[in-house]
């Protein structure tokens, strides 16, 4: 269970003076993101699992009203509101593992304000960091172009919980598997691994290390070449212990960790192939990213499993996810009211009022635009509409929605409370890999994607609009 003090402390102290001035009215948030990492052309959202199980579970512990004492700003009144505190509230949520874009909204939490405002920081936490190495990893699925790929990053990542948050979102990206034991357990994915050089150290030859492995490990035999000689000793050593798996019905791979992985993937292939082991299969690793294995594939390097770990989990080139937490409507004491962020960037400003998101579909099932309406607005196949650019005003465009027209968040909580048991991760990973395949290659290319249409409704731009007008207005 995590405490309710995973928050920022102004979480805490605009919770304080909402009650002090009687404000705990109820309210709606939004959380969405503004720009995909990596200069990628979508991204995929993880992390909501979690979100729920620390929802339906968030107390404050007394060491936390302790220490909220002794800060000697909070009033006794507030603590003994923290002591009995439970997020009530319901949740909305795209599903895990669904292709999202920048400025929709993820998840809408409606609650008192108080407690709205007490869970964003860990809202954000959960889903910043899983959707971060969901998108990463998928973009290194792409790239491994049907080739298998393995999370290695549990000794690089940012602490424990970094590193079984990035197994869980890695597995809803698309890897096969994960090094980490601990996170293959808790989350049901399949624990993959193959030796350290150390082990290989450890005996008096390489050849004998590798046949002590063989004979331990027969159908799970991975040997790591590159110890000593990659081409001189490492794969001829490999072949000599292959062949005893071989006379026992089993099949084996090598592992490489150095060098130039095109050449020597290159060469090894035509020492197995030439040794009889053309079912061999050749496991690389050493720093690799998507635009690393993409340029391998592209140029044919015979490697069939690719095992990613340190710019896999902590997201390489890019550290962070871009979600943030907004109040899109609030009762100030008549009634809901809708709220906007202004900004003198526009990249900052918020679009006003309760949305539902939903999805255009071509008439072959390929997404075509995502749509931002106002609460309770329905689109219907066959009805002409226009769409507008969220940001810049003279960009629009018509259309007939002529396929599926599909509702992208979807009720997860009420009442504090998960409305179902979680679903098992593999639908998560089976979600991204369907999804992603709806979109056209060009929104998915990792070099200068195409930009992915997110639009708004008439309804959403006259609201927004009318906040323009009362803001230069002055009231």
């Amino acid at each position: 269970m995590i405490s309710a003090a995973f928050t920022d402390l102004y979480e805490l102290t605009m919770a304080q003076g909402y009650l002090v001035h009687g404000m705990d009215r109820p309210a709606v948030f939004e959380a969405f993101f503004r720009h995909h990492p990596f200069g990628g052309g979508y991204s995929v959202f993880a992390g909501l699992g979690p979100l729920l199980e620390d929802l339906e579970n968030l107390r404050f512990l007394p060491e936390d009203l302790a220490y909220l004492e002794s800060r000697g700003i909070f009033a006794a009144e507030f603590l003994a509101y923290l002591e009995s505190f439970r997020f009530r509230g319901e949740l909305w949520s795209v599903p895990e593992g669904e292709v999202v874009f920048p400025r929709e909204p993820l998840v809408r939490v409606r609650g008192g304000l108080v407690e709205c405002q007490i869970v964003e920081g860990l809202l954000l936490n959960r889903i910043n960091f899983q959707s971060l190495v969901a998108t990463k990893t998928a973009r290194i699925c792409h790239a491994a172009k049907g080739g298998k790929v393995m999370e290695f990053g549990l000794r690089r990542a940012q602490g424990p919980d970094g590193a079984n948050s990035a197994t869980r979102a890695s597995f809803i990206g698309g890897a096969a598997g994960t090094s980490n034991v601990l996170g293959a357990r808790l989350f049901g994915i399949p624990a993959m691994g193959t030796m350290a050089h150390s082990w290989i150290m450890a005996f008096p030859s390489e050849k004998e290390a590798f046949e002590a492995y063989a004979d331990l490990y027969p159908d799970a035999t991975v040997f790591l070449v590159d110890t000593y000689d990659t081409l001189a000793s490492g794969v001829p050593n490999a072949v000599a212990a292959g062949r005893r798996l071989s006379e026992r019905g089993r099949r084996f791979g090598i592992r490489l960790d150095s060098g130039d992985i095109q050449y020597l993937a290159e060469e090894s292939r035509k020492m197995l192939d030439a040794a009889g082991f053309r079912d061999a299969f050749i496991v690389a690793s050493n720093d690799l990213d998507e635009e690393i294995i993409e340029a391998l594939t592209a140029a044919g390097a015979p490697v069939d499993v690719w095992g990613v770990g340190t710019r896999l989990v902590t997201g390489g080139s890019d550290s962070a996810f871009s979600g943030v937490y907004k109040l899109a409507a609030v009762d100030r004491g008549g009634g809901m009211e809708s709220a906007m962020k202004f900004s003198d960037n526009p990249d900052k400003s918020t679009e006003p009022g309760v949305k539902e998101v939903y999805r255009i579909y071509d008439e072959h099932g390929q997404a075509r635009a995502d749509i931002l309406a106002a609460e309770g607005e329905t689109l219907e196949p066959g009805v002409p509409r226009t769409f507008h650019h969220p940001a810049l005003d003279t960009r629009r465009f018509r259309m007939t929605p002529c396929g599926e027209i599909r509702p992208l968040l979807v009720k997860a909580m009420e009442g504090g409370r998960r409305l179902g048991p979680p679903p098992p991760l593999s639908e998560a990973r089976d979600r991204c890999g369907t999804e992603l395949a709806r979109f056209d290659p060009t929104y998915r290319r990792l070099l200068n994607p195409h930009v992915y249409k997110v639009s708004m409704t008439d309804a959403v731009r006259d609201l927004k609009s009318s906040f323009l007008e009362r803001f230069r207005a002055g009231s």
